[in-house]
């Protein structure tokens, strides 16, 4: 018989159980990167995220569990429900604390339900589902939000009444380019040389980019990145800093190996970086920021050295993060991401069900039109025009 229980938090439960649940999948969802936002009190009740990893025990084996957070709020999330959250609480319904399945901060699809190896995946998510609508409904809580989920989930969600809902990203694809140039020349001349000039402008600028990896980032580098993301955060109205240095520490003791960080410098000074995340056969950009504002230096830093880098290393997809359609000129096409919304409340669900139906049509026509419209060239070609 299957024991089911909400943990106190990721950093409670052996890591070794934990990641043998995630094996391949999002480097996100590793113990290393979920304990560590909790021990370092970037997660917690203090900041409105409520860890309680909804776990499954069979004959005291783990065999699934899903990270799941009792919420204060909706920021951090990437699937943007304030408009619900408005309309709720006119409505006198009480919205928060609501029930967030995903990865906190971190706006990257992968599973939500995590299955051990050899176990019926769709009995188990199916158990997972029932259970987080169960909780929902006995605790008289808003809803449960499974965010950035895959195909396999929202069947068994959908049986369940969530509801879909649809987004884009734009992601790079490796098409087996053997170079840099070699992916410069799927664009047309006029895009190509514009890419080239932006380059350029770097190298007169007497800026120089590094790629490090892994074991290879020196303890020196964190401070500087860590400072990197508070500058981006610091110059946006909307900018909210939900990390901390003792976040960056951790992730250097435990994390490193997943580590790619991408700086530029300028004579002795480090003047920007990114910090991405590899992992399998895909990098994920997640934090960038620059001391000074030099021309094309976001676009070099953040862009084509991690293509570059990906090249290099036989990457075959490059998530460089959420919004930013200035990403599809430059060879990142839009792809669809997806989400799962379960609202105790029929009257609510009832209108948030007719917005999503909207919604839904207009991010599938929006995909088809940049689609239509990439910026590469269909086929490969053989040689630049």
């Amino acid at each position: 018989m299957a024991d089911i229980e909400m943990a106190e938090g990721v950093a409670s439960l052996p890591a070794e159980e934990w990641n043998a649940l995630v094996g391949d999948e999002s480097p996100f969802l590793e113990w290393e990167w979920l304990a560590s936002l909790e021990e370092a009190g970037a997660v917690g009740e203090r900041t409105g995220w409520g860890a309680r990893p909804l776990v499954v025990r069979e004959g005291g084996r783990l065999v699934a569990a899903c990270p799941l957070y009792l919420k204060l709020h909706s920021e951090g999330e990437f699937v943007f429900d304030w408009g619900w959250a408005d309309a709720s609480e006119r409505a006198g319904i009480r919205y928060y604390p609501k029930m967030l399945v995903a990865v906190p901060f971190t706006p990257v699809s992968g599973a939500r339900f995590l299955v051990a190896p050899g176990e019926d995946r769709p009995r188990w998510i199916a158990l997972l589902a029932q259970a987080l609508r169960d909780t929902c409904v006995a605790n008289e809580l808003s809803g449960v939000h499974v965010n950035f989920c895959q195909d396999d989930e929202l069947d068994a969600l959908e049986g369940l009444d969530y509801q879909v809902r649809f987004g884009l990203q734009y992601h790079w694809l490796n098409a087996n380019y053997s170079s840099f140039d070699d992916y410069l020349a799927r664009f047309r001349s006029k895009r190509r040389n514009q890419i080239r000039r932006e380059r350029r402008e770097l190298d007169r600028q007497g800026v120089v980019i590094e790629t490090h990896v892994g074991s290879e980032i020196s303890e020196e580098l964190f401070a500087p990145m860590y400072d990197f993301y508070k500058t981006t955060v610091q110059e946006h109205y909307y900018g909210r800093q939900y990390l901390n240095f003792p976040l960056f520490e951790l992730l250097r003791d435990r994390f490193r190996e997943r580590l790619v960080f991408i700086v530029a410098r300028q004579g002795e000074e480090l003047i920007a970086g990114t910090f991405n995340v590899a992992k399998g056969d895909a990098l994920y950009g997640r934090y960038w920021g620059a001391t000074r504002a030099l021309r094309h230096l976001h676009f070099n830093v953040c862009y084509y050295a991690a293509v570059e880098y990906c090249i290099a290393a036989g990457l075959q997809r490059f998530e460089p993060g959420a919004g930013g359609n200035y990403k599809q000129l430059r060879g990142f096409d839009p792809q669809p991401t997806r989400s799962a919304h379960f609202l105790r409340d029929p009257r609510l669900a009832q209108a948030v069900g007719e917005f999503l139906r909207a919604e839904r049509n207009q991010v599938s026509e929006t995909i088809d039109w940049y689609q239509e419209r990439s910026a590469l060239k269909k086929e490969a070609p053989a040689g630049s025009d």
